[in-house]
């Protein structure tokens, strides 16, 4: 047998199987990450099923280890909850990669299955295991029943012989291959590679290449581990590795020999991890920045060499340098070998932990027209980020941070350059008579909202921050206010807002005054207002104004009145009960600026 079908027959009662078979296989470690967690929690709870193995049952949370996403967070904290009353392991944003904690912490041995939402679960390949990504009803299933269906893979065999060239790294190894089998010639099957570079290859990167089996099509890539890798694995885990090996006679669709000695250093271009090219191909293209991790490579041999590069050295200017650890372990021995210092005196960032730009979460993530050399696996359009994104090893995207193009530090004489000019930012076209005809006198519905110190996150959550067009910001307004979370969907075109004392404390966030110019809403009254936030709206023509606590009483006002508000008078009417009273005129500079349309 192959070395696919020995491990699935192993998980399936020991009956021989045979590619094509349809097999229940028995899954050893069953994985979900914030990405997807919270999906495969509600599906056991809403179908009522309960885990087969709480301690084969782990959750991951890698795609967004600092929870600086409000909906990761908010995903995470539930799979906490779920995970304290079900006496589930937690690895949590302080442990990063989750394929990588496998290997580490011993969840998975050598023959031994694994499943993740991750699509890069067939990392497991590295250690001679299977891994296998998968969508959130299928890890349900898994935790409830502790078994998943699988279909027997053919398996082929990659011979990698002849020398390996000096300068080629492990991903380049793989882009190598990418180039020669593209995306989908390997679609669906079981590859295991061998040769004598292939026994020499350290754990590190084996895992650098079985992490990109997925951009080959592959099921997984296979490496038979040898003493060496077994040694590491005991190291690192504390736990003795069962033996697993293909047999000497197994049938293989097809075996592939490929000369090593040919392959060089490559990068693959922006949208397709399968269009590689020789770094000299695109030698001296300006980048702005450069990521260095995922699980990929984000290992420590991966760590060592940039700082090999780094050392002494200063990043280019107007280029940023983002790296990012595979896992805390990790992150722990950079910062005993001292690697962090080096990477901060270099001028880059360094993050926790984690997946890195590649999920589109923590830190990596590039801009519109943004230039990014990165050495995740991944580089489809909009994976991490709207800009374009060369992959390429740590090593040439080191070299390339410093040189300020894409370069893989030979032959390099020029002085560094400055970062690529990327988008031309083209202002607004400026409507001259928009201004002209600023109503001094309004009339609306009166929406009372009697809170005190009502602050900028109830107004215009932070979650939305990012948000510059005004016409995407008046769907948020109040949907953190208890009991307001629908305002936006009911108001309408001319909406007065009615609140009470310090109305916008908190933050300095134009939004919380935008939106309402965003719904049309036409002033504001309030008792008082946070300082920061009365500047706000001054400067961006909303109308706001001040009244005493008498005024609600003298109008026996209600929600849904209609009031007219005289601006420069200091009078509002209540014309559904035929009451006026005074309120706090516009002074002289509000007039001004509302009259010109805003401060700028």
């Amino acid at each position: 047998m192959t070395l696919i079908e020995k491990i699935i027959t192993n998980h399936s009662g020991g009956k021989p199987v045979k590619p094509g078979d349809i097999v229940d296989v028995e899954i050893d470690a069953r994985i979900a990450r914030d990405f997807g967690g919270a999906n495969v929690v509600k599906n056991l709870i809403d179908k009522g099923l309960s885990l087969d193995d709480p301690s084969k049952t782990f959750f991951t949370f890698d795609t967004n280890p600092t929870g600086s996403d409000q909906k990761y967070a908010s995903n995470q904290q539930y799979c906490r909850i779920f995970a304290r009353e079900n006496g589930l392991k937690v690895y949590d944003i302080d442990s990063g990669i989750g394929t990588h904690q496998a290997i580490e912490k011993g969840l998975v041995l050598p023959g031994g299955t694994l499943v993740s939402t991750d699509s890069h679960a067939n990392i497991m390949g590295a250690i001679g295991a299977f891994g296998q990504g998968m969508g959130d009803q299928d890890i349900a299933a898994v935790w409830a029943k502790g078994k998943a269906w699988f279909k027997v893979p053919e398996s082929v065999k990659i011979i990698l012989e002849g020398q390996r060239p000096t300068n080629i790294s492990a991903k380049d190894v793989v882009l190598n291959l990418l180039q020669i089998f593209g995306a989908n010639k390997l679609l669906g099957l079981s590859v295991e590679l061998e040769g004598e570079a292939v026994e020499q290859m350290s754990l590190d990167e084996r895992i650098t290449i079985s992490s990109m089996g997925t951009e080959m099509g592959a099921i997984i890539l296979l490496f038979t581990p040898n003493e060496n890798i077994y040694n590491a694995l005991e190291k690192l885990s504390g736990v003795k590795s069962p033996r697993i090996a293909a047999d000497k006679d197994a049938n293989y669709q097809e075996i592939f020999h490929i000369d090593m000695s040919k392959f060089v250093t490559m990068v693959a271009r922006p949208g397709h991890p399968h269009d590689d090219a020789p770094v000299r191909s695109v030698l001296k293209t300006k980048i702005d920045s450069a990521f260095i991790g995922s699980c990929t490579n984000g290992r420590m041999e991966d760590l060592r060499i940039v700082a090999e590069i780094l050392k002494g050295k200063k990043v280019a200017e107007g280029v940023v340098l983002k790296i990012v650890p595979a896992t805390d372990a990790i992150w722990q021995e950079a910062l005993n070998e001292g690697l962090i210092h080096i990477y901060k005196q270099a001028g880059a960032l360094v993050s926790n932990a984690g997946c890195g730009g590649c999920a589109a979460g923590q830190v990596g993530q590039n801009g519109p027209d943004e230039i990014t050399i990165s050495t995740g696996n991944r580089n489809f359009s909009g994976k991490q980020g709207k800009g374009e994104v060369y992959l390429a090893s740590p090593a040439v995207a080191a070299h390339s941070a410093l040189a300020g193009y894409i370069t893989d530090g030979i032959q390099v004489t020029d002085t560094p350059t400055f970062a690529s000019k990327g988008m031309k930012l083209k202002p607004k076209e400026i409507n001259k008579t928009e201004n002209t005809h600023k109503a001094l006198v309004v009339e609306g519905r009166a929406w009372l909202i009697l809170k005190d110190d009502i602050d900028t996150d109830m107004i215009f959550h932070n979650r939305y921050l990012t948000i510059t067009e005004l016409s995407e910001m008046a769907q948020y307004t109040f949907d953190n206010l208890k009991g307001y979370e629908d305002f936006a969907k009911k108001a309408q075109e001319g909406d007065v807002v009615i609140t009470a004392k310090n109305f916008g404390a908190g933050s300095s966030r134009q939004q919380a005054v935008d939106c309402f110019l965003a719904l049309g809403v036409s002033c504001i009254l309030a008792e008082s207002y946070g300082a920061i936030y009365e500047r706000n709206a001054i400067n961006a023509a909303m109308p706001i104004l001040t009244y005493n606590p008498q005024m609600i009483e003298a109008l026996e006002l209600k929600n849904g009145d209609r009031v007219r508000v005289d601006f420069m008078k200091g009078e509002i009417s209540n014309l559904s009960k035929g009451k006026t009273t005074q309120i706090n005129p516009f002074y002289p500079v509000q007039k001004e600026i509302y009259l010109n349309g805003g401060l700028l």
